[in-house]
């Protein structure tokens, strides 16, 4: 199965386990195609944890063990998984793994577990994760699709973590439970830890994002 050729945007690095497209992938992933920001995927966790910057920190390490453990195993299976039955394979896959940080979660990090609740087990629909397995694990090395895994990953990180540093400091005034902002005088903007303002801080990140890299170059049209 021959690899996907490079984005037009990038220029590979040294010719060796990654193939001469180092650079491209750990780029793709974390700035040109960012899971969030552009694909809009998994944006479920992106709203409902990232009221305080310890659960985003928490879930964004998550989904970086799963994603990157999904792509480096299903990347070292793909010459022999079935064509027939891959994606109960990969779902089997995120699955165990999603089932691991569960269970750590709840043994060694009770309080922490509670307040995620149920959005732990499902990174399972994250829909990045299965997409980065089936569009990129599937036909390409085990180092190449491991570095795709921890770009994406790394990218959807940051989203979270600067979603929940925004919106802990502007809701509460503090930054992992540590007074940032005093009452004295900085009243809390309590909107922001709230449902409506997840929707608020992804907006504003998302349109400085989109200000930060510039409009996408427009395809010539062809005759």
């Amino acid at each position: 199965m021959s690899d996907a050729q490079p984005a037009p945007h990038m220029a590979g690095g040294d010719l060796g386990p990654l193939e001469g497209r180092g650079k491209e992938t750990l780029l793709e992933g974390l700035w040109y195609n960012n899971p969030i920001a552009v694909q809009v995927l998994g944006i479920c966790p992106a709203l409902a944890v990232t009221n305080k910057l310890s659960t985003s920190a928490v879930m964004a390490a998550a989904v970086f063990f799963v994603m990157t453990g999904t792509t480096t195993i299903v990347s070292s299976m793909r010459r022999i998984i079935p064509q027939r039955v891959r994606l109960m394979t990969q779902m089997a896959i995120i699955s165990t793994l999603v089932i691991l940080v569960d269970y750590y979660l709840k043994a060694f990090h009770f309080e922490i577990s509670r307040q995620l609740g149920p959005y732990v087990a499902l990174i399972i629909t994250n829909c990045t994760i299965l997409g980065r397995a089936e569009g990129f694990g599937l036909q390409n090395n085990v180092p190449l699709s491991a570095l795709d895994g921890v770009s994406n990953a790394l990218g959807y990180a940051s989203v979270l973590l600067v979603l929940g540093a925004t919106r802990e400091l502007l809701g509460s005034g503090t930054l992992l439970g540590a007074t940032v902002l005093h009452e004295s005088w900085y009243e809390p903007n309590h909107l922001m830890i709230l449902a409506p303002g997840a929707f608020i801080a992804l907006g504003f990140l998302v349109a400085a994002y989109k200000a930060i890299k510039g409009p996408e170059e427009e395809e010539e049209d062809t005759p």
